[in-house]
């Protein structure tokens, strides 16, 4: 029984990435989400307007990135 190499498709011959790609994405938009609500509450804490608008956005990017990356998963 052997193998038709022909007919192998890869995951790069379909363009898909590797699951270990897609878990390093998941992971850096976690952290994204992680640092972002961190900057949020010192800022709040220091009455650090700015800092907290800083966090405040990266929590938001890095939840998009999540919500991107869900999407992508359930095609």
């Amino acid at each position: 029984m052997d193998i038709d190499k022909a007919k192998v498709r890869t995951q790069e011959d379909e363009g898909e990435p590797a699951p270990i790609d897609q878990v390093e994405e998941r992971v850096e938009a976690e952290m994204k989400r992680a640092e972002g609500s961190a900057k949020e509450r010192v800022a709040h804490g220091l009455e650090d307007e700015e800092l907290e608008q800083e966090g405040r956005k990266l929590r938001k990017e890095g939840e998009r990135q999540l919500e991107e990356q869900r999407g992508e998963e359930s095609k």
